[in-house]
């Protein structure tokens, strides 16, 4: 006979796999300090080729992956494709992911990169795909990345594994 005598104390949130919004409020803004903190240090990868080859080259030194979508995109078939490939290749390589649903605000945390929202050759960038890599010269220890590492580890443990966050406009 099996004793089923404890208790369990999660929420109706957790239970139900979903998170209140003051903790995906706060899981974007450790996404935003993340971003900021990795600009300066050649921490990111934009576009969804550069960081398909990123990813083939070293794919060790990544931690963290982001795919970025707007109403428009989700109809996009080939980036959708492009989009499984890369979950698929992450997952394999334990790398957390997450969903964006506002490129536009990406665009203007990203705004060092490429000079603002476009590349040098004057096209838009490729915020599909954003890469964060660790610096290989010291070992990066992060509060904010910690934070958002910890929001992915506990989505896949209520079988989300690509969990979206919302980044607010400013």
């Amino acid at each position: 006979m099996v004793d089923l005598d404890f208790t369990v104390n999660m929420t109706f949130e957790e239970l139900s796999g979903e998170f209140s919004q003051e903790r995906m409020d706060s899981v974007a803004k450790a996404l935003e300090e993340v971003l900021v903190s990795a600009l300066p240090q050649g921490g990111i990868t934009v576009g969804v080729y550069e960081a398909a080859k990123s990813l083939n080259v070293d794919p060790d030194n990544v931690v963290l992956c982001i795919l970025a979508t707007d109403d428009e995109d989700v109809k996009d078939v080939a980036l959708q494709i492009h989009f499984t490939l890369i979950q698929a290749f992450c997952c394999e390589n334990d790398i957390n992911i997450l969903r964006v649903n506002n490129t536009r605000r990406l665009a203007q945390i990203l705004g060092g990169a490429g000079g603002g929202s476009k590349q040098n050759g004057g096209e838009p960038m490729d915020l599909h795909c954003v890469l964060v890599t660790s610096p290989q010269s010291t070992s990066w220890k992060d509060p904010a990345l910690s934070k958002v590492n910890g929001f992915c580890r506990e989505s896949r443990c209520m079988d989300q594994w690509v969990p979206i966050i919302n980044l607010p406009d400013r």
